[in-house]
Order: C-alpha cells, then structure tokens, then sequence
C-alpha cells in the first residue's frame, strides 16, 4: 500500500503538470525506474499531474504494466513539463527548454559527462540532479543507495561462495526480488570468516540489513581485532576506527569531515583480522586511503574478497585495487598484489574485486519502488510548488543556459578548462 500526505484543497488550483518517464538511453542499458507503474497511478490520483510513459523494452517494469494502470504510453514526450529518467541521458536524445530529473554524475567535475554538461547548457535545460536534492540539514532526500548496499553486501558473501566452493548463493540480478533471497539465507551455513564493514550511510544500512538477514553475529570493533571466532561475524567502522589525526590530536568527527586532508589512515590492523572487507563510505578525494599497494603485498594482509560498493576508480579511490569497475554481467575481477595486474577471478594468488558500479540495477523493481516512494514523500510537493522551493533550486544545476549560482563552481569545467 502507498501512503500519501494529505494535502488541503488549494492543490487543485496548481496547474497540472504533465510528467514523461523516458526511456533509458545510456549503453549498457538501466533497467531502473524513477517512478513505478502503480506510484504513477498513484500520483495521478491524489496529484494534479498526469503522466507519459515512453515505451522501453528494456525496464523492469513492462510498457503493458503502465498501461494496465491507465497510463498514456508515447514515444512523443514534447509536451511534457518534466521529463524524469536514472542514468545519464545520452545528448543526442535530450530535448531542448525542457526540466530533466536524472543522475548527471557532474557535479564532481566527472571528465566522461564533461560534454553532458555542455549539452545541458546549450540546449537550455533545466536540469534537476537527485544527487543533490537535500533538507537543510543537507541530508539527501532521495537515493538508490540502499540498494546498493543490499546487493553489495549480498555480493561480497556469493564472491566469497565462489572463490572457496564452501557454499552457493544465487545471483541478484537471477532473482525476482529481495524476498527470494533472503529465504535463501536460512538455508545457507556460512564458515567462520570476518567481514568487516565501513560506512554509516544509506549505503551501509542497506548492507547491515542483508548481513543480519543472513543471522551473522555484529561484533565491536575492538573485539573484532582482539578475538578469533568459531562463527562467522562482521563489525561496522565508523571514521575514528579507520582514520587518526596526523598532529596526534583525538579524532573529531566534524573536523575529519571538513578536512580529511589532516588525517591519516589507521585501517591496517583491520586488514590483519578480516577475510570479506566491504566499503560502503562516501569518499573525499583529500581523505586518505584505507592502505597502499604496497601494502597489499604484505603477508599480514589478510583480505581475501573485496567488495568495493563505494567504487572510485583507482587513483582516486579509496581503495587502490579498484582498477576500474566490475559489471553485473562479469561482477569479480582478479587483483594480483604481486605484479599490480588484473587476473582471472578466484585463484589462490589475487584479491578478488566486487567494484560494479550500478548494484541497485540487480533488484531493479525493489530498488525502483523504493526510490519512488521517496520522491512522493520528499520532493513531489516540492515539484509541484517549485517556485517556492529551495529544496528544488538547490538541486536545479544549470536552467537557461547558464549554471546556477550554487554551481558556478563548474564553469572552467564546461568551458573545457
């Protein structure tokens, strides 16, 4: 069942908004989608908005599964006011003058979407990144993010399945949904391993919730690397458990967040202890890396699987093994430590990455429902009022050609510069 907010009578005197859901352009293709058949439906009902569906034989959720909802299916979005997608939209496909809703990965100065930004500008668009949709407290309002953390977490175990023979787990992406899965986990015993978890974020959530699924045991921190175990177990790393202040000073969560730069990385005694080593932090490009190639070498090194759900590309990464990133279709590369090369997965000598870099896109419904029922709940009434909405001008990047105010900061990256 949706819930909605109950909203009083002056929402009929809003002007109805016409909303396309395009179809996802960009090679390999996303099955995702921002807004689910029946949350179309939905918002048709209780919202002056109607929708258009461009038809997609590519989305999880079927063209025939909109229309049973009443939806108009139509390959001409022209008259839409907003045109809502996931992954970048190839330029070539961009309409001009109108209001995008979609993921631009540019607002870090990404050099692959430095054209995108261009296009954005030249072509007028407004565009609308749910990156930075935030409250004032400058948390996000809207993420796949959990998600990723569910089937991060979920791939590190079936890595780990795979390289040792000791048990098997089906595929994500072979699943119809979370549920099957996780009535797979009870019928799975795990070997004692140590799995060790950072984050704290929507990411990291998403990942306790499959591992306590699968019944292991969380441990502290400090019993982690004190204690060997006769069951398999994980402990989750906040930033003072990985990180120390180079001046000696105690860690101060504030000042590492502000400048990560003063700060040095403290993780080695937990690459000592831990078989599985999921990532699942927000990285900044000035905070340290959890350790070294060189220190991947080491016979202390411990670490046998690596999930990197995080997955910045090696050099600016977190964790320098993450060479590049992984697909759903060929989820584990090899990483030697002895040579620094890229291996055949799963052999006695390499680390084995998990590094794919669209993990929701392997429970696509589940991660589309969810996605999409945060948009009715954070930004939809946002939409609809827009030009009162400093949610929406804050995540609004470019409009009229130019770059907004908050992102003028991109303007030597656009300009090629």
């Amino acid at each position: 069942m949706i819930v909605h907010r109950c909203y009083t009578n002056y929402m009929v005197d809003l002007k109805k908004m016409r909303i396309g859901i395009i179809r996802e352009g960009k090679i390999p293709s996303d099955n995702r989608v921002p807004l689910t058949p029946r949350q179309c439906a939905h918002i048709s009902e209780f919202y002056p908005v109607d929708f258009v569906i461009e038809p997609s034989e590519d989305r999880c959720f079927k063209d025939e599964e909109y229309a049973s909802e009443g939806l108009l299916l139509s390959s001409d979005l022209s008259q839409c006011d907003v045109l809502m997608g996931v992954k970048e939209v190839p330029i070539t496909q961009l309409l001009p003058g109108k209001t995008y809703f979609f993921f631009s990965h540019t607002i870090k100065k990404q050099p692959y979407n430095r054209k995108l930004l261009q296009a954005l500008l030249d072509k007028n668009i407004r565009m609308i990144d749910y990156e930075v949709l935030r409250d004032v407290m400058g948390q996000r309002l809207i993420a796949f993010g959990h998600y990723a953390g569910i089937v991060g977490a979920h791939n590190a175990l079936w890595t780990y399945g795979k390289r040792t023979g000791l048990f098997s787990l089906s595929r994500a992406c072979e699943s119809h949904d979370y549920e099957v899965l996780r009535q797979q986990y009870s019928q799975v015993k795990f070997p004692p391993v140590k799995i060790c978890l950072t984050g704290n974020g929507r990411v990291a959530n998403g990942a306790i919730d499959v591992l306590k699924d699968m019944k292991i045991r969380e441990v502290s921190p400090e019993d982690y690397l004190a204690k060997e175990f006769d069951e398999i177990v994980f402990t989750q790393l906040h930033g003072r458990h990985y990180v120390r202040n180079i001046s000696g000073d105690p860690f101060v969560k504030n000042e590492f967040y502000n400048h990560p730069e003063r700060f040095e990385s403290s993780f080695l005694p937990y690459a000592a202890s831990t078989d599985i080593f999921i990532n699942a932090i927000y990285w900044d490009s000035r905070s340290p890396r959890f350790f070294s190639l060189e220190d991947m070498k080491s016979p202390s090194f411990r670490i046998k699987i690596i999930a990197d759900i995080t997955c910045d590309i090696a050099p600016e990464s977190s964790v320098p093994s993450t060479l590049r990133a992984s697909t759903i279709a060929d989820p584990v590369y090899g990483y030697n430590p002895v040579t620094g090369g890229l291996e055949e997965p799963f052999s006695p000598t390499v680390i084995d990455v998990m590094a794919i870099d669209n993990l929701p896109n392997e429970l696509p419904r589940d991660a589309s429902d969810f996605f999409g029922k945060q948009f009715i709940e954070n930004i939809l009434s946002e939409l609809l009022h827009q030009e009162e909405s400093a949610i929406i001008d804050n995540a609004t990047i470019c409009r009229d050609g130019r770059l907004t105010p908050m992102y003028e900061y991109l303007s030597d990256f656009a300009a090629g510069r």
